[in-house]
């Protein structure tokens, strides 16, 4: 496989379960896609009965909340998003087509683990155009209280450096740094879970989240242990997890990043909030082309505006 090339799925692959939060059962399937397409969601089973197609772009982002959401309740919205962006991400796969006929991504076991195993069985190939990258010229920092999150300049590749620190003691303080890579995402990430802790349910439910988490998709954090009774995957599969959905988020910048993301104490809406600085400036990046073909593109271009090729058959 030629990495500086473009690359989506061989097949179809499909999945279904249960939404974390909704608690609604959904279907979705993942189309490969042509070169330039890059990651966009099909919202079926409307109730006006019309599709609506909706870009994994950070513009398009209407909640961070418990999750990421794309689009919006009354023409159309998916939610819990970053464990698939995640797993395409860290699998480096540029151009899928998610069909999804409910309003939520399935939780599966709470990791990413199950749409890498999806993935893995259909294959993927290259899209016969080369590979684009946002390249991060100039760091870019956000802050809300003690949190902070920021993407700074570096030679090459993309690495992530997510540190949580909970007073839950159970959780504590961990930090996950690494370079991201297929291997390393299978090997250290993939298999880390979403996680919440008991104290908070009842305010969940009573917010409209977590009806569907059960010790089935979610590490349920006592005030002194973990309730599940396999215990933990990894000793630190928190700050992995935190790493995972970093991924998924910063996936949303529409291609794949050239730069270091450090974050301390952050989520979603840290993750999200990072791209909306960095594209608030075009300074602030440009866009390289593999091969050493630099091509410099509009932001109407490279945003929500790109061309789309038409369908046809954490909590």
């Amino acid at each position: 496989m030629r990495t500086n090339q473009q690359i989506t799925l061989k097949g179809p692959a499909a999945l279904r379960g249960i939404g974390v939060h909704s608690g609604k059962p959904v279907e979705i399937t993942l189309h490969p896609a042509a070169a330039n397409h890059g990651i966009c969601f099909l919202r079926t089973g409307m109730p006006t009965g019309h599709d609506r197609l909706i870009k994994a772009h950070h513009a398009c982002v209407s909640a961070t909340e418990l999750c990421t959401v794309i689009g919006d309740v009354e023409s159309g919205a998916v939610a819990t998003i970053e464990h698939l962006m995640s797993a395409l991400y860290g699998l480096g796969i540029d151009n899928v087509l998610v069909e999804i006929d409910g309003p939520e991504m399935p939780i599966l076991d709470g990791s990413a683990r199950l749409y890498v195993e999806a993935i893995d069985a259909v294959g993927v190939t290259t899209c016969g155009a080369p590979r684009r990258w946002i390249k991060v010229l100039r760091t870019v920092r956000i802050e809300v209280g003690r949190a902070f999150a920021e993407l700074r300049p570096i030679d090459r590749g993309f690495r992530l450096d997510v540190e949580i620190d909970f007073d839950n003691p159970v959780i504590g303080r961990s930090r996950k740094a690494m370079d991201l890579n297929p291997a390393a995402y299978r090997r250290e990430i993939a298999n880390a879970r979403t996680f919440g802790m008991m104290k908070d349910v009842e305010r969940y439910w009573k917010a409209g989240f977590a009806l569907g988490a059960s010790l089935e998709n979610t590490v349920a954090v006592g005030e002194s242990a973990v309730v599940n009774p396999e215990g933990l995957r990894y000793a630190d599969e928190f700050v992995r997890h935190k790493y995972l959905d970093a991924v998924g988020d910063l996936a949303l910048a529409g291609l794949p990043i050239q730069g270091a993301y450090r974050s301390y104490c952050g989520g979603h809406r840290m993750n999200v909030g990072v791209l909306d600085a960095l594209f608030s400036d075009r300074a602030n990046y440009t866009i390289v082309e593999a091969q050493g073909t630099r091509r410099e593109t509009s932001r109407s271009e490279f945003g929500v505006g790109l061309g789309i090729a038409a369908f046809a058959g954490d909590m």
